[in-house]
């Protein structure tokens, strides 16, 4: 009798216990989901969820590539925007401090592509060299990267002086099309160094150019206002004429098919046409404006015609 009572104690122990653990609320489960440890965003990391493990094509940042070293030691960076096979290479700032407004506006297109970074096509790479002449920049404005308008002194003698690289050689005269040591910018003779290439600033847009094929070059100068096709006695390339017409029609800049005001000598973009790279060089209207929507305006021009 007393063995009976104690296994029906013990019974109803079990049912009760049983009942409770049934009735008590507990977290819900589902096998179908990985659960994720908790992460802290802090500054200077990004949170990696499923919804931004991805960067968002408006927030994407450029890929860096240093293309060489300045006279003085200086990076020359190229900037892509894009991952495609077609490359449109723009570049800026050939004379450094002295046409200044043209590393600005190559700035400024780089933050366009940044921002619209979804709008390229998927078979297209930009690249953008805001500075090819950083030594001239630098000793202009103070910086080989970036500046403001309001930073360059008024001084139109000390922005002369910058449209040299510190070897004092004028690098739009140091390529090899009608290369000349003794060379001429307007009615100024100036240098053209000792040989085609002989400057680290020139070489390296030669052996960037080699290496990478673009299938399109656009270079700012200043101050004409126009789109100049390139050529190197061998014609103008069918493929540069075509951009310089579609550039021209869409920024509203005037056409030129080369540029006759006085003899070039080492041109950088009439190399390019040597060398059967299609390439224009379009010439800002003064020295202080970069003139953007009318840029914005070529840039999207070609970044259409090159789509797929």
């Amino acid at each position: 009798m007393k063995k009976l009572t104690i296994v029906i104690i013990a019974v109803v122990v079990v049912v009760i216990g049983a009942g409770i653990y049934f009735f008590l609320p507990r977290p819900a489960t589902n096998t179908n989901v990985t659960q994720n440890p908790p992460v802290t965003n802090t500054p200077g990391n990004t949170v990696q969820t499923p919804e931004n493990t991805q960067p968002q094509p408006t927030q994407q940042n450029p890929a860096e590539t240093v293309i060489g070293k300045s006279v003085e030691g200086r990076d020359i960076t190229a900037y892509n925007y894009g991952t495609g096979d077609t490359q449109i290479l723009f570049i800026g700032g050939i004379h450094g401090g002295y046409e200044w407004n043209t590393s600005l506006v190559a700035y400024q297109a780089m933050d366009y592509l940044k921002a619209n970074a979804n709008a390229i096509p998927a078979n297209e790479k930009i690249t953008v060299i805001p500075v090819l002449n950083p030594d001239g920049l630098n000793k202009v404005v103070g910086t080989a990267g970036r500046f403001a308008a309001a930073d360059v002194p008024a001084s139109q003698t000390l922005q002369i002086s910058g449209r040299y690289n510190a070897d004092n050689v004028d690098l739009n005269r140091n390529f090899d099309c009608d290369w000349q040591k003794n060379a001429v910018w307007q009615n100024t003779a100036v240098s053209g160094g000792s040989k085609a290439f002989s400057e680290p600033e020139s070489a390296a847009i030669r052996d960037y150019i080699t290496a990478h094929k673009p299938a399109a070059v656009v270079v700012w100068y200043s101050a004409v206002g126009g789109v100049f096709a390139s050529n190197c006695h061998g014609g103008v390339l069918p493929e540069t004429n075509t951009i310089t017409n579609i550039y021209s029609k869409a920024s509203g800049y005037k056409a030129y098919e080369s540029y006759d005001f006085y003899a070039l000598t080492g041109d950088m973009v009439n190399w390019f046409a040597k060398n059967n790279i299609p390439g224009i060089s379009v010439l800002l209207t003064t020295h202080t404006d970069t003139e953007w929507s009318k840029n914005q305006a070529g840039i999207d021009a070609l970044i259409a015609h090159y789509a797929k």
